[in-house]
């Protein structure tokens, strides 16, 4: 019997005789996030990163446009990056994070009438989470508050003029590194408050939890609403988060949910009668979807509204009155807003939230809401970052055009809509095929079977420096959403529940086969690559077929048992991703690993991981490279500087990824 495969166009190329994508136009890129619309709906002030290609790195300004896309300008540019603006209740003024003046990360106010800016603080640790206080009075935020570190002893004193080596560090604590911050220092997230004109902040969270997440203010400024860990068991439960409200007064706290799962993003409706929250009842699968809890604040009952909505709410938000909110969430690879009644209500409003990471085409993208209950976000398609976009009245206008300049003139590849259904269980599988620029399906191409990581994520028609570099070096590339990724229900995902990598990989093999049928691929010129649960997955495929003429695997996990007890997340894997600890049974984790299958593989396949990698550790990398090398088998490792996790995350990564992958493959590509 026949494959069966759907395919639609997503959007015809219109290009033509234009240049092609290439590595530089990375620095080119800007990318538009955090839009907040002003309460009266008139405004939008929004982040507007770029890539300045003199210090290889990203720059953030802070960007002012109408409502009616008139008056777009900066309002805060230049050589230091400006973050996180945030409103005053009244829209006179504007709050925003910047380590301007060589200082670390401060607090500053500017009055929007006269453009006069205060430094408001004078911090040790970044501040998070800014919340203006419903009078404009204060502001709250939160933030790290250092505590001594642990010592078993007390070294000597060192001699004056000696050198001496560096001291020891005593850890004592379970989570003590993560990736993208390294070692962590002692101490706890606390909550604070300061006058908005400036002056002392006050903390008025206490005890040795973290707090924080989203601080709502409850309309009589008397309290805040936070999440917080303060089950004496929380370093092992480190998704058993409640609401706690605080008192600005005292700091008396009281606990408003109690239950076994995390409790999150409160948000006080403008009458203060309800709080609106996200979070979901642990059940220790490996994937959950996040609910809508109403918390009724006279009567302390709560009401779930979304649990007949087979998808994960990722963000909550009043809508201009205390009975409707807007919400997004993941549909197909696609992220929607919606409006939410208090009856449970759902209507799809928007489907094109999109844009915000471009390395790789992952669902992204944010909102905020007028008073009025128009909202502003980031719009973004298969072949554009995220710009500008308002929706008024079920209408949505884009609002800004930030790289028509550049990708207007490229020639880029098309990108098309596929299904087909997988070779094992009973699963239509979605993805997505990137053409090269002038595609000739009388022609024969080669394949990159692009894979994404997580493995609970997903992939969606959303620009990707990454593909259009593949598809502009000729190459056809599939990325798709196998069993295991979200936007496709409860069940889609926890397909892979203690079988991850499992029957995910026939999912991926019949789409190779399904693009194969189309009749314009070489069958000998298969290539595969992914990162993360990517490179789990590519390492996995060679160890299981010869199909493929080359391989990258980037930032992998090779080995679950030294992932688990290594990586900075071994309450997810080894409480979720498997039934028990690798102690316990090791035989489940050994079975799972990829390096259980390097016996088996024959293909040429390079490893490709940050230094710094904390999430994937490149020690996982290394024993899988030394491996293939006592094998005999054609193999490299690339190890990427000062890079963690997010290997990426530097322009000049980016392009340095890219490039190394399209190098090996290109060793292998038949010429003929």
């Amino acid at each position: 019997m026949g494959r069966l495969v759907w395919i639609f166009l997503l959007l015809p190329s219109l290009l033509t005789a234009q240049d092609l994508f290439t590595n530089l136009d990375v620095f080119e890129m800007e990318i538009a996030g955090d839009p907040q619309i002003s309460p009266d709906g008139s405004q939008i002030a929004y982040v507007r990163r770029t890539n300045d290609i003199m210090i290889d790195n990203a720059r953030s300004n802070i960007w002012l446009i109408n409502s009616d896309g008139s008056d777009h300008r900066p309002l805060l540019s230049g050589a230091d990056s400006y973050s996180s603006p945030r409103w005053s209740p009244d829209g006179s003024r504007l709050v925003y994070v910047s380590s301007a003046e060589g200082r670390g990360p401060e607090l500053y106010v500017r009055w929007m009438d006269t453009g006069q800016t205060a430094l408001v603080s004078n911090l040790s640790e970044s501040p998070s989470s800014i919340a203006w206080s419903p009078d404009g009075s204060h502001l709250a935020f939160s933030q790290l508050v250092k505590t001594e570190a642990s010592s078993l002893v007390t070294p000597p004193a060192t001699p004056e003029g000696a050198e001496w080596a560096p001291g020891v560090t005593y850890i004592d604590r379970l989570s003590y590194r993560a990736d993208g911050r390294g070692y962590l220092d002692s101490g706890y997230s606390h909550v604070f408050v300061i006058p908005a004109e400036g002056g002392t902040p006050r903390q008025i969270s206490a005890g040795d939890f973290n707090h924080g997440g989203r601080i709502s203010w409850a309309p009589d400024g008397s309290h805040l609403v936070i999440s917080a860990y303060r089950n004496e068991d929380w370093e092992y439960a480190q998704r058993n988060t409640d609401l706690w409200s605080v008192f600005v007064e005292d700091g008396a706290m009281h606990q408003l949910t109690d239950r076994d799962g995390p409790d999150g993003s409160p948000t006080h409706s403008p009458d203060g009668s309800r709080i609106a929250y996200l979070g979901y009842d642990d059940e220790k699968m490996g994937y959950h979807n996040s609910k809508v809890y109403i918390l009724d604040t006279e009567s302390n009952e709560t009401t779930e509204l979304t649990g007949d909505l087979d998808r994960s709410i990722d963000a909550v938000a009043w809508a201009g009155s205390s009975n409707r909110l807007l919400v997004s969430y993941d549909d197909f690879g696609k992220k929607q807003t919606a409006e939410l009644t208090m009856e449970g209500d759902l209507q799809v409003i928007t489907d094109d939230l999109s844009g915000v990471g471009i390395s790789r085409p992952y669902t992204s993208g944010g909102f905020s809401v007028a008073n009025n209950g128009d909202f502003t976000y980031t719009k973004g398609s298969a072949h554009r970052p995220s710009d500008v976009a308002i929706s008024s009245n079920g209408s949505s206008t884009q609002l800004t055009e930030l790289n028509e300049d550049i990708l207007g003139h490229r020639n880029l590849g098309e990108v098309r809509d596929i299904r087909w259904r997988s070779s094992v269980g009973d699963h239509d599988v979605h993805g997505w095929l990137v053409l090269p620029p002038d595609f000739d399906p009388a022609e024969q191409y080669p394949l990159i079977l692009e894979i994404h990581g997580g493995p609970f994520t997903a992939y969606g028609p959303h620009f990707s420096v990454e593909v259009q570099l593949y598809a502009a070096a000729g190459y056809v590339v599939l990325y798709t959403n196998p069993r295991g990724s979200t936007s496709y229900g409860y069940e889609f995902a926890n397909e892979i529940h203690h079988s991850y990598p499992g029957e995910d990989y026939f999912d991926l093999i019949s789409g190779v086969d399904a693009v194969i049928d189309m009749g314009f691929i070489d069958e000998e010129q298969l290539f595969v690559t992914g990162g993360s649960g990517g490179g789990v997955l590519s390492s996995w495929i060679v160890g299981n077929t010869d199909r493929f003429a080359a391989a990258v695997v980037a930032k992998p996990v090779i080995n679950w048992a030294s992932h688990a007890l290594y990586s900075d997340i071994p309450e997810a894997v080894g409480v979720y991703w498997f039934e028990s600890m690798p102690w316990e049974d090791y035989e489940s984790y050994w079975q799972r690993s990829p390096l259980s299958l390097v016996g088996n593989v024959s293909t040429p396949t390079m490893l490709l991981t940050g230094e710094d990698d904390f999430r994937t550790p490149m020690a996982e990398s290394e024993q899988y490279y030394q491996a293939l090398k006592w094998r005999g088998i054609d193999t490299a490792l690339v190890r990427v500087p000062e890079a963690s996790h997010g290997i990426a995350a530097r322009p000049s990564h980016q392009i340095a990824k890219v490039q190394n992958i399209l190098a090996w493959f290109e060793r292998y590509r038949d010429s003929d």
